[in-house]
């Protein structure tokens, strides 16, 4: 697909980002705007990943067919997710395999795209304008990881923001644990898995944990903060459209 000289950006929020970090959103939209796109945000809805994780294909088909709807005018669909784009890329055409909604699933589905992808990929930012002078480490989500293949994209980008010290902790592409509906089915599994995340982002000696899932950060930032750690938790998007001046995921103040 051609990129368009202004192209039309569809983003889809995610649940998460909108109830609970908004600031993630702002960025996203500062990134794309900055790189030469058209925002918009239509009215939308949970991409139904819930749902389908736990077998309700019906309840998550209800709530696929508007996001497939309200999206359908645009270039590109661009998520601030990995684990939610990989729902709308990979699952949503699977879902529909034998409806009459099957072609304009695909045709959805090929618009999909995470953040830092679109930007590396498509748009080919090669850097940001941004500053933050701090060592961060790096936590690979699992859907962004494993469905889409995310884990250059994001490391490049960060590369290039003034100041920033990356250093990689040992299993940075380990699950955290989180693995939306698994952390609730499964609490005790899921605690022991983000303790081993919590230990491994103390002993990088990085003062910040980044990540592109809101869902892995929230679940990392409150481990750390039951164990009383001083790491900062944030998205990638606040620290590389220069929007980290929110408190961390996690901390006292206002979202």
């Amino acid at each position: 697909m051609d990129v368009p000289h202004r192209p039309r950006i569809g983003l889809f929020v995610t649940c998460l980002v909108d109830l609970f970090r908004p600031s993630i959103g702002w960025a996203a939209v500062k990134l794309l705007e900055d790189a030469g796109c058209h925002v918009a945000v239509p009215a939308q809805t949970c991409c139904g990943q819930p749902a389908y994780n736990s077998g309700d294909r019906r309840l998550a088909k209800d709530l696929a067919r508007p996001v497939i709807e309200a999206f359908a005018s645009y270039d590109y669909i661009v998520v601030p997710s990995g684990s939610c784009a990989g729902m709308l890329a990979k699952h949503y055409p699977a879902l529909f395999a034998d409806d009459e909604f099957a072609a304009r699933a695909e045709a959805f589905a090929a618009k999909i795209y995470e953040l830092s992808d679109f930007l590396v990929t498509v748009l080919k930012v090669g850097a940001v304008d941004a500053e933050f002078p701090r060592r961060v480490t790096y936590h690979d989500a699992c859907s962004g990881l494993r469905e889409l293949g995310i884990a250059d994209q994001p490391r490049k980008l960060l590369g290039t923001v003034r100041g920033l010290d990356l250093v990689e902790m040992e299993d940075h592409e380990r699950c955290c644990g989180f693995g939306g509906t698994f952390a609730v089915k499964y609490g005790e599994i899921s605690a022991a898995i983000v303790e081993e995340k919590a230990a491994a982002a103390e002993a990088s000696g990085a003062p910040v944990l980044l990540a592109g899932d809101l869902g892995c950060l929230m679940n990392i930032a409150g481990r750390l903060a039951r164990k009383g750690s001083a790491i900062e938790v944030r998205h990638f998007a606040e620290v590389l459209a220069g929007m980290a001046d929110v408190p961390a995921i996690g901390a006292p103040g206002k979202r």
